[in-house]
């Protein structure tokens, strides 16, 4: 579990596919080690862009991940993409800790694609568009990880697949991550609030429940309808005549 605030961005050392190995299945990262990072061991989990990678190895100054078929389809990530690029990294947090940014798993939803940057008034405000499988998941005030990064909802305009979603971002984010490398068209990793998928869920089963609910009663009431027209006798019935 990690809180959405980025501790070190750094650069990729190296991205490869090992040999013998297949691009769409597994690729091999190596980050250069934060110098605050050092009670980071093998086998530990690191937030790199928001996708929570297992350490597979490391040294004084590298960190070695291995990315599996999941993470490279979810990410869109290849070794010609993570070329030159500076990843946000984060360690998981530890029993006790603050979190001053919201749960965030570490795994990511979908990719959004930038579609406004700008600056006014010494901060950056950056446009998203909200993925369809998404929508219902987010709100102004809420939050969502972008690239790992926690961030407040500001607003939330359009409908259908025109939704997007703007930010504002402080000089203290821009300066301590990746998201002042953004410009209009790129994509990002987002992963929506646990709190938010929940209410969502509990929500959705909610109104599917009431739907079943409301279709039995209307079955039950047809049947009983129906059952009493059987029943009962012709309104000129000849009983009781001689």
């Amino acid at each position: 579990m990690f809180s959405g605030l980025i501790e070190a961005c750094v650069p990729i050392l190296r991205a490869e596919v090992p040999s013998g190995a297949d691009k769409a299945h597994l690729l091999r990262l190596t980050l250069a080690r934060p110098q605050e990072f050092v009670d980071v061991a093998a086998g530990d989990s690191v937030a790199c862009d928001g996708v929570c990678l297992t350490v597979e190895s490391l040294t004084d100054t590298s960190l070695q991940f291995a990315l599996a078929h999941e993470t490279l389809q979810v990410t869109g990530w290849t070794v010609a993409s993570l070329q030159g690029l500076r990843m946000n990294l984060e360690r998981s947090l530890r029993a006790g800790d603050r979190n001053h940014g919201h749960w965030v798993t570490g795994h990511v939803d979908a990719r959004a694609t930038v579609l406004d940057v700008r600056d006014a008034s010494g901060v950056r405000w950056l446009k998203i568009q909200v993925p369809s499988s998404l929508r219902s998941m987010v709100w102004p005030k809420g939050s969502w990880a972008v690239n790992g990064v926690s961030l407040t909802i500001n607003s939330v305009e359009g409908f259908g697949e025109m939704q997007t979603l703007e930010h504002c971002l402080i000089p203290e984010t821009l300066a301590r991550t990746n998201l002042d490398q953004l410009r209009v068209g790129d994509t990002v990793n987002v992963e929506v609030d646990q709190l938010a998928r929940a209410w969502t869920a509990l929500a959705a089963q909610g109104l599917e429940n009431k739907i079943e609910q409301l279709v039995e009663e209307r079955i039950a009431a047809k049947f009983a309808a129906e059952f009493s027209r059987m029943i009962s006798p012709p309104a000129n019935s000849e009983r009781g005549k001689v």
